[in-house]
């Protein structure tokens, strides 16, 4: 048990509190019916670069970093397992979202990642996309939904995902070692978090 009051963290970590949700039933959102000229596409085991390239478009500024430290054969393996969905929002022959559904665990489905790149952002596609992510999920043998967001994030994710049948269930702390200073992500990606050099 963390004690109340204030708490210190290193000048070159990251402290974010992640709340955890979720589903016990899919949300009434329609069909998935997104705008001309936005298709959706999943992608069977990806290579791990185009991977890599997608979740930092879409997760740099709101410091996705997980999945950009994992060793090169962990995630291989990841991508390459049935049970894991990965889908993209495809705009111009360029891919704008990332979706990763995991199922490996029995019972359990677990939206991973759900973000639009910046382009798509503020046109109405998240709800056409979470609605892609639970037709897909509530098709499987599963009896909970899970994902989670954290401080770090876009700040409107919380009621989003509320809106969309999303339940908060509980919250941990994370401290991290800030990735912009590993040189991970862009030293100038998510000016909303202040960066803190060791001293």
């Amino acid at each position: 048990m963390i004690a109340d009051g204030f708490h210190s963290v290193p000048d070159d970590r990251l402290a974010t509190v992640v709340t955890h949700l979720e589903a016990r039933g899919p949300a009434k959102l329609g069909p998935p019916v997104f705008p001309e000229g936005v298709t959706p596409v999943r992608v069977a085991a990806p290579a791990t670069d185009w991977y890599r390239a997608l979740f930092r478009r879409v997760g740099e500024d709101w410091l996705w970093a997980s999945r950009l430290a994992i060793a090169e054969a962990d995630l291989a393996a990841v991508l390459a397992t049935p049970e894991v969905e990965i889908w993209t929002l495809r705009g111009s022959g360029v891919d704008l979202a990332l979706l990763e559904l995991d199922f490996r665990t029995s019972g359990i489905g677990e939206i991973a990642f759900f973000g639009l790149a910046a382009e798509l952002m503020g046109r109405g596609i998240g709800r056409p996309l979470m609605a892609l992510a639970q037709g897909r999920a509530w098709s499987r043998q599963i009896e909970v939904l899970r994902l989670h967001t954290c401080t770090h994030d876009h700040p409107g994710a919380l009621r989003f995902y509320g809106a969309c049948g999303f339940v908060p269930v509980r919250r941990e702390v994370e401290v991290m070692e800030d990735p912009r200073l590993t040189g991970l992500l862009r030293a100038d990606a998510a000016p909303h978090v202040p960066m803190i050099p060791a001293r």
